[in-house]
């Protein structure tokens, strides 16, 4: 059985790495220049540990990688490419190929259940980055991230098992869960402020404010919508002291996977499935999310124009908020 990693950025790049250390067969899919650096020097990972090169198969596509009988294939690309990528992949798995979803938001399951049986959901608590062509970093240490999942809509099967028994073969922390939406809610609301640190910065005292009217409005949503939403307090408790993130030489810039998508001039950022799930749920229950669309927009915006990190003040959106 392999373990087909598709989207190797971050998330990807560096549990692939982990796999591929502790004795599992990993093909990582990724692109372009990252792509490139992989298959030409390896994977470099980068942590509070140290360094280390990985020699982990790369691949362009799932048709290049092949996806055989008893593998099991691993989203970690942003939740904009996800279509695209069930596209390709459905062209060569089998519709029972395990599909497990280690992405934020909670869009993507549904996307896979349309063309794969059986598809699982990560609750994905994983600080990590990926500013540089064959490069990612860890930056939690000893244990790099907790990776609980189970099978969508609900339930545990030996397969939600057997990849949770190798994800912590790899070092993290996991378990299976029969209600793992519960708690991929729990983290949509989270991720709500990764918008927010991209548009204007990690150092802005304001932030967190808007970031407040931002998951204050999603719990306003959710219960409107009628979702079952883990507690923050349960949440918490998960987490533990479990992630541990002491500073390292050459570290990243902090502030998330949408800040790494500014730095790196992607032209996307997954804000229409964080923000923007916010808002079509308020659509649906006739409620408003005038917080979330706002900064839905802006990130988009800056995506598109390929500006800086931290180039909206918060102060600018607490001003267009409250007019």
């Amino acid at each position: 059985m392999a373990y087909v990693i598709y989207g190797a950025g971050a998330i990807g790049g560096v549990l692939g790495a982990r796999l591929h250390t502790a004795g599992c067969d990993v093909r990582l899919i990724a692109r372009g220049t990252h792509l490139s650096a992989v298959r030409s020097g390896g994977l470099r990972v980068e942590s509070p540990e140290g360094t280390t090169t990985v020699p982990v198969a790369a691949y362009e596509s799932p048709a290049e990688a092949g996806v055989e009988p008893g593998d099991v294939v691993i989203l970690t690309m942003k939740s904009q490419d996800t279509s695209a990528a069930l596209g390709a992949l459905r062209a060569v798995a089998e519709p029972s190929t395990p599909v497990v979803c280690a992405q934020n938001g909670v869009a993507n399951e549904r996307l896979a259940l349309r063309l794969f049986s059986h598809v699982y959901g990560v609750h994905v608590m994983f600080p990590a980055a990926h500013v540089e062509p064959g490069v990612v970093q860890a930056r939690s240490a000893p244990v790099p991230g907790i990776l609980d999942l189970g099978r969508y809509p609900a339930g545990v099967d030996d397969v939600a098992r057997s990849v949770a028994a190798a994800f912590t073969k790899a070092g993290f922390v996991s378990e299976p869960r029969e209600d793992i939406m519960r708690w991929k809610y729990r983290k949509l609301v989270m991720n709500l402020g990764n918008a927010v640190t991209a548009l204007c910065g990690v150092d802005d005292a304001d932030a967190e404010e808007v970031m407040a009217l931002l998951r204050a409005e999603a719990e306003a949503v959710l219960a409107a919508a009628a979702i079952d939403v883990i507690d923050e307090e349960t949440d918490r408790a998960r987490r533990g002291d479990i992630l541990r993130m002491p500073p390292f030489g050459g570290q990243a810039p902090g502030g998330g996977s949408s800040v790494q998508s500014l730095l790196r001039g992607t032209g996307s950022i997954e804000a229409d499935y964080l923000n923007g799930e916010i808002v079509l749920l308020a659509r649906l229950h006739g409620v408003p999310a005038p917080a979330n669309e706002l900064v839905r927009q802006l990130a988009v915006v800056a995506a598109r124009e390929r500006v800086a990190p931290g180039s909206v003040p918060a102060s600018e959106l607490l001003a267009r908020l409250r007019a």
